[in-house]
């Protein structure tokens, strides 16, 4: 029997193929005989304290012209799938929230789901960095707007960012002495509601990042 694969992703119809991570995985389990189905989030459900999912047969190729092509959608038990990929792209919402509580119960009924759904409440992206403050930049998470803009009076240039972002959105670089500044904070706080990370800018990175991918808690030793 071939292991059956779910996907929980963005429209697949929209992401950009030739830098896809999903369509990647998603390819590679293709290639060793798996069998896929796709989901978004509003395929997902929970039916007398059980999960469901209304899944979609799909098959996937390394075309940047024509990627995929998706069955007739059909509400299934999530417990009769091997694995769930969940791998729908941030904000990090309350129906993001409510996503990984339906897969959390998945997991309960014995699928592997990857991410673990804990783990995704319990690591913020932005946040969990911070668990080594050794690695970082002089930083602060506050929504009050007086404290982000003396971080950024004390440290001279910042980057501003939400928590919740992904892809460079809404991210924004502000030096003490510019007019925009207050504006800047209050649209990310949303006039003081909401938490916004402050950094002191680090000019290295305009010569790229890495990132440094962990296995069973190893380092891959390769790019």
């Amino acid at each position: 029997m071939p292991v059956e694969l779910a996907v929980v992703m963005d429209p697949i119809g929209s992401i950009k193929p030739a830098k896809d991570t999903t369509l990647a995985l998603l390819l590679e389990a293709q290639r060793r005989g798996w069998k896929l189905h796709y989901l978004t989030q509003s395929d997902l459900a929970l039916r007398s304290g059980k999960a469901w999912g209304r899944a979609r047969p799909l098959l996937v190729t390394d075309d940047a012209n024509r990627w995929h092509e998706l069955g007739p959608p059909q509400w299934r038990p999530l417990a009769g799938l091997d694995v769930i990929l969940e791998r729908k792209d941030p904000p990090f919402d309350a129906q993001y929230l409510y996503d990984t509580l339906v897969l959390g119960q998945a997991q309960r009924e014995g699928v592997l789901v990857v991410n673990d759904p804990q783990g995704l409440r319990d690591m913020n992206e932005k946040l969990f960095a911070l668990e080594f403050p050794q690695c970082c930049p002089p930083s602060l998470v506050a929504r009050d707007p007086t404290s982000l803009r003396d971080f950024v009076r004390e440290h001279v240039d910042c980057v501003l960012k939400p928590l919740d972002g992904m892809g460079g959105r809404s991210i924004f670089r502000a030096r003490a002495a510019d007019d925009t500044l207050k504006v800047i904070i209050e649209t990310l706080t949303r006039g003081g509601s909401e938490q916004t990370l402050a950094q002191r800018y680090s000019p290295e990175i305009s010569a790229g990042d890495k990132r440094i991918l962990l296995v069973d808690g190893e380092p891959v030793p390769f790019a």
